[in-house]
């Protein structure tokens, strides 16, 4: 599968169950933190105290695991969760959130429509990233923030060497994401994080490897397990 061609892509995310095979095995690493709960912040600090009911997007939403955790954080926020996959849209109507199909590179909303945009782990999907960012920067007001979420070249790298393959190199990484950010936005803050994927056996890490349907023959011993491995995660906030 090609991370951004748009057919490879909708055909992934036509159902959760490779998104739900990956999700399981993450938590936090020796830090203790979690991505997640510091993406959630960064929203929550960037709502202004001047509006009754701030306006947030999510785009990319999945079927809405971040969006209804800020909803239940912030339940005054006007938040709208977009996804391309209708499946992933429906799951989050599921959750009780407001959502609608939209591509990042098309946004279907006016200029200056909303204080905080998010994206956890999509925008390496785009096809044409500074149009995304483009749009995320057109549809922001003037002093909102822009939460992304993403992964770096050596992301659970160690499991995928072994199993035959090569570190997964993206669009959108801890290491060229911040250069794609400032070509856009005049401020960027970065959080890196390590986190653990834990697998009980070889067939739990093979399901993993095998849910990209990367076309890569993956094999791996069936001795010395369980295993974690090592995720490299980061929280850039751009303004």
């Amino acid at each position: 599968m090609s991370l951004t061609d748009p057919e490879d892509v909708r055909e992934q995310y036509a159902t959760e169950g490779n998104l739900e095979t990956r999700r399981a095995v993450w938590r936090p690493g020796p830090s203790g933190v979690d991505p997640v709960d510091v993406a959630l912040a960064a929203v929550l600090e960037g709502l202004p105290d001047d509006r009754a009911m701030p306006d947030v997007l999510e785009v990319g939403s999945g079927p809405g695991v971040f969006a209804a955790r800020l909803h239940a954080a912030a339940p005054h926020v006007a938040l709208l969760a977009t996804d391309q996959s209708q499946r992933f849209v429906e799951l989050a109507r599921a959750r009780g959130l407001t959502a609608q199909l939209q591509d990042v590179q098309h946004l279907l909303a006016g200029d200056a429509s909303y204080d905080v945009v998010v994206a956890m782990w999509m925008l390496y999907h785009v096809p044409d990233l500074d149009r995304g960012l483009a749009e995320v920067r057109r549809v922001l007001r003037p002093g909102g923030r822009f939460v992304a979420v993403t992964n770096g070249d050596q992301h659970l790298a160690d499991l995928r060497r072994e199993a035959g393959g090569a570190p997964m190199v993206t669009t959108f990484s801890s290491e060229n994401g911040e250069a794609s950010l400032r070509r856009h936005f005049a401020s960027v803050g970065r959080q890196d994080i390590e986190t653990r994927a834990d697998f009980p056996s070889p067939s739990a890490a093979m399901a993993y490897l095998e849910s990209s349907d990367e076309g890569i023959d993956w094999s791996l011993p069936e001795q010395d397990w369980p295993r974690e491995y090592a995720g490299h995660v980061t929280v850039f906030v751009a303004h």
